[in-house]
């Protein structure tokens, strides 16, 4: 009897040992959304268009990997002059089309999904914009600072896909997170 329990303990560690070597890993190219993590702060401006009459921006925005490391999360909070908006997006990795799926999701119900672009320090989002129950095409594109300590966002948005109109332009800033209340 103890013969068959030590060797059962010995099937189980062994089994254990096998499964620890055979854990997925995150792709590599996971490292690339490591530039986002952190707490950044960020101000710019919305355009005038077919979604609002515009103005300054001002936000909070806080990054970092979940899900083992296979998951980017990003949420944030901005005031503008129509009110504070809240948001959370999320990214992964398709190794089979290398791109990020994303999507983004909004208090007010807008949102945006696509997949991801990226060449060196420049991330393309082309993708689809739902906001106030209208479908849009929309291009994003995020350039990061070479210390890695700022990025700017440039975005357009069209009805049509062919007329492009200005949508927002914000500078982020990686700043120190604010003290927990």
């Amino acid at each position: 009897m103890q013969r068959i329990a030590l060797l059962f303990s010995v099937l189980v560690v062994c089994f254990i040992t096998t499964l620890q070597a055979q854990a997925p890993k995150p792709d590599p190219a996971l490292q690339k959304l490591h530039v986002w993590v952190g707490h950044w702060t960020y101000e710019g401006e919305y355009k005038p268009g077919p979604v609002g009459p515009g103005g300054k921006v001002t936000g909070e925005y806080d990054g970092k990997m979940i899900l083992g490391g296979f998951v980017f999360q990003g949420r944030w909070a901005e005031k503008t002059p129509a009110g504070e908006t809240h948001g959370l997006e999320i990214y992964g990795y398709d190794p089979a089309n290398k791109n990020y799926p994303f999507g983004v999701y909004m208090d007010n119900g807008s949102i945006y999904s696509g997949a991801m672009g990226v060449s060196g320090n420049t991330f393309d989002l082309p993708g689809k914009f739902i906001a106030a129950g209208k479908l849009y095409e929309g291009k994003v594109t995020i350039v990061m600072a070479a210390d890695s300590m700022s990025f700017t966002i440039r975005a357009e948005i069209s009805a049509d896909g062919k007329t492009w109109s200005p949508f927002v332009e914000a500078k982020y800033t990686k700043a120190k997170p604010a003290a927990k209340k």
